[in-house]
């Protein structure tokens, strides 16, 4: 048994990304950020916000590659035997990271070298985690900061008192610089994308598979800027429930996600809110009703939500109690800053003997991210897409100690390459039999204003494809 974890309660509040930027500027760290409409102490934030930011630190990390040839079985064992013995420590520490989407062609696939080689990341690994020893609780609603380490870290908590006396409560956060201007290099131009839409509509209609998850994505760079400088314009432009720093090694991932892939409680209660529909936000009240209700009562974005559900259902119910499984809330319509989404929520209580990461693995990659069937649409889009999704359409998030689980699906990223100081952003959305594919287009653009913008890219619909692109 690990010892107990230590907790301790600081003297007094201190904004998130002060403490980051002070104590986290440089190494390894991760950050799962309710976002800055929960900054300050007694905040309340938006439906969906946790109420909560935890930092951590670890001086271990644990990364592998489908492409390795070990794969990542290995590290995904350490991961279950880790998160599933006897502890006193309990959560918030353990394995924080994230499990990219080319780890679909292990879990869905074993022994392929194939389709390794297709969806494996050829740049970083498919699986990078930092074994979180020391870490920061702020809780939002209460106004408080907890340190909480394993074991005997004194001296991380004398630089951490030594920050908390010198740092006033009252100090003003540092605005981020605004971008400087640049291009973006799309993987897929305009007329490649609208023949992909076409390819994913023939096979649906040819009864390959009921839905497809195409992606493209759209790199930008050099970015001359740190990680925590991207990341801040972002947080401040995108504020999102299940926003996220992660930084392990040269690869850092800026994420301001809304969407929950998987979360399994100390009771062994799993649930997956899939999000699968979108609109713009509209410019004015009217119109953004308009925009609202369109989504709310759109056949093709309910049959295409209804579709990943089931597909929720059904990894579910291979790692669940018998009739545990169900559907608590279907078609709610979400509004964030720049979109509104279409968000159902499955729940589901673990059978004994299985683990958080089995569910993890029963589940990987998010439905949401594929189609329908898994299977064949995961292998039908990795021969269609121009590359390696990379992390995106993975899972970013915590493995407790304690056995819990808390994992956003990897989007509204940035991928940010600290070698190379290229940007990539992958975007994409759900194609059905009754898919326009210039809507299809349009939608993938707007995903990827935001992002864009905060990397210094006007109009994301302004450039080209690189040279080669499809």
């Amino acid at each position: 048994m690990r010892e107990p974890a230590t907790r301790i309660l600081l003297d007094g509040w201190r904004e998130p990304e002060r403490v980051v930027l002070a104590l986290g500027a440089t190494g390894d760290v991760v950050w799962f950020d309710a976002g800055v409409e929960a900054d300050g102490a007694g905040a309340t934030p938006r439906e969906g916000h946790p109420g909560r930011s935890l930092v951590g630190w670890g001086s271990e990390r644990l990364t592998a590659s489908v492409r390795d040839a070990r794969g990542i079985a290995p590290a995904l064992d350490r991961l279950r035997r880790e998160t599933t013995e006897a502890s006193g420590v309990q959560e918030p520490l353990g394995w924080w990271g994230v499990l990219g989407y080319g780890a679909a062609a292990e879990l869905l696939q074993p022994g392929d070298g194939a389709w390794a080689d297709a969806l494996g990341d050829p740049r970083h690994p498919d699986l990078a985690f930092l074994r979180v020893d020391r870490a920061l609780v702020f809780d939002h609603d209460r106004g408080t900061v907890e340190a909480v380490t394993s074991g005997t870290q004194e001296a991380w908590l004398d630089v951490v008192r030594e920050y908390w006396t010198r740092d006033p409560v009252t100090a003003a956060e540092p605005s981020p610089l605004p971008p400087p201007r640049r291009e973006a290099t799309w993987a897929d131009g305009d007329g490649a994308y609208l023949a992909l839409v076409d390819r994913c509509r023939e096979a649906i209609r040819a009864g390959e598979a009921s839905v497809f998850c195409l992606t493209t994505s759209v790199s930008v760079g050099p970015v001359a800027e740190t990680d925590l400088e991207v990341y801040r314009r972002l947080r401040r432009s995108s504020p999102a429930p299940r926003a996220s720093f992660v930084r392990i090694g040269r690869v850092s991932l800026l994420g301001a996600s809304p969407e929950t892939f998987l979360t399994v409680d100390g009771d062994g209660i799993v649930t997956s809110a899939p999000i699968k529909g979108t609109r713009p936000r509209g410019a004015d009240p009217a119109s953004d009703e308009r925009l609202r209700e369109g989504l709310r009562t759109s056949e093709k974005e309910r049959a295409e939500n209804l579709m990943i559900v089931d597909l929720m259902r059904n990894d579910l119910s291979r790692i669940s109690v018998a009739g545990s499984v169900g559907v608590s809330e279907l078609f709610a319509v979400r509004g964030y800053e720049h979109v509104h989404q279409l968000v159902s929520t499955v729940t589901s209580r673990l059978r004994p003997g299985a683990s958080g990461v089995d569910a993890v693995v029963a589940t990987f990659p998010p439905g949401s991210m594929t189609g329908a069937p898994k299977h064949r649409a995961v292998r039908l889009l990795s021969d269609w897409e121009a590359g390696a999704r990379g992390l995106y359409s993975g899972a970013v998030g915590r493995l407790g100690f304690d056995g819990t689980v808390d994992l956003a699906v990897v989007i509204r990223s940035i991928v940010l390459d600290a070698e190379t100081r290229r940007a990539t952003v992958g975007v994409g959305g759900g194609i059905t039999s009754a898919s326009v594919p210039a809507d299809e287009l349009a939608e993938v653009r707007t995903k990827a204003r935001a992002l864009l913008a905060v990397l210094g890219v006007g109009d994301p619909g302004s450039s080209s494809p690189s040279p080669g692109s499809r």
